[in-house]
């Protein structure tokens, strides 16, 4: 006699087919419900405002130009955030060999978003204590840092155009904010930025300021001044003049913003210098000669 095989009925397929669509069904939930509970958790951030030191490590060290390089410093993990908002910067820390500590504070030119490190952009000036320090460090050594330290809090659309004026190193708060504002789809806020250094080869972030230009044209102008142009220099020669300001800048009005960085010469001859890290003091120079008010300009 032929072998008898038996099949399930229709009813044990069905009950057979149910659970299998419920295990599936639970393990795509699962899979789901952990990929966007992976997705939403928020990065580690390391500066917290709590005034506490840390130390952290250089793992690169970039010349520039001859009196510049960028230090990239690494964070506690790959996943770490500094924490820093546009437009902020932190405070960097040495101990001198009799005890004395030496603080700097420092915008690091890295996007606030990146993960695992950043980097500041730093000039060596002669006889600077910090820089000095800072440029004799190799890399695995260690730099103290804490912060942030908020210098002006932006929001998107408070002006319709902002006007930053800075020289040499002067460049990496406005750049912070530059590409903060550009890159962020609801923010139309117009920019023109004026720029000035030495020579063409002292001119720092350039290639990154020329992208954001040219994918942005409608919301960024770069002006670039220097004072010893080479053939290859596509700009301005000399200052950053009164004249040049009153015919290619807004006119002052409440909606529009000023912001001025760079070395105390530059500071005191287009809107005076800062009292303290506080106090911005009185407006002077060439921004009040061009009708501007004290609340329409702030000194980084």
């Amino acid at each position: 006699m032929p072998p008898r095989f038996s099949f399930p009925g229709r009813n044990a397929t069905i009950a057979l087919g149910t659970a299998a669509s419920l295990v599936a069904g639970y393990m795509f939930y699962s899979s789901n419900r952990n990929a966007q509970l992976k997705r939403k958790e928020p990065a580690p951030i390391t500066f917290k405002g709590d005034n506490q030191w840390l130390d952290l490590p250089i793992t690169k060290i970039e010349q520039l130009s001859h009196d510049t390089r960028c230090f990239t410093f690494a964070l506690p993990s790959e996943k770490h955030v500094t924490g820093l908002i546009t437009a902020s910067a932190l405070l960097a820390k040495f101990v001198t060999a009799k005890g004395s500590n030496v603080i700097r504070p420092y915008t690091p030119v890295s996007s606030n978003t990146s993960t695992g490190s950043f980097q500041l952009v730093v000039k060596h000036y002669n006889g600077g204590k910090f820089t000095t320090h800072l440029f004799g460090l190799k890399e695995n050594d260690t730099v103290s840092f804490k912060g942030p330290i908020v210098k002006w809090p932006w929001k998107q659309n408070s002006y319709d155009s902002v006007v930053m004026i800075g020289a040499g190193t002067g460049i990496t708060p406005l750049y912070q904010m530059v590409r903060h504002i550009v890159t962020d789809p609801k923010d139309n806020t117009k920019i023109h930025l004026l720029y000035g250094n030495k020579t063409p080869q002292d001119i720092l972030l350039k290639r990154e300021l020329d992208e954001l230009s040219a994918k942005y044209p409608d919301l960024l102008k770069v002006h670039y001044f220097v004072d010893k142009p080479d053939s290859s220099f596509k700009g301005h020669t000399g200052f950053i003049s009164k004249e040049y300001l009153s015919k290619n800048i807004p006119s002052p009005d409440e909606k529009t913003q000023v912001f001025v960085c760079g070395p105390p010469p530059f500071m005191n001859a287009y809107s005076g210098a800062k009292v303290s890290p506080s106090d911005q003091g009185d407006l002077t120079g060439i921004l009040k000669e061009l009708g501007f008010k004290k609340d329409q300009v702030f000194k980084f």
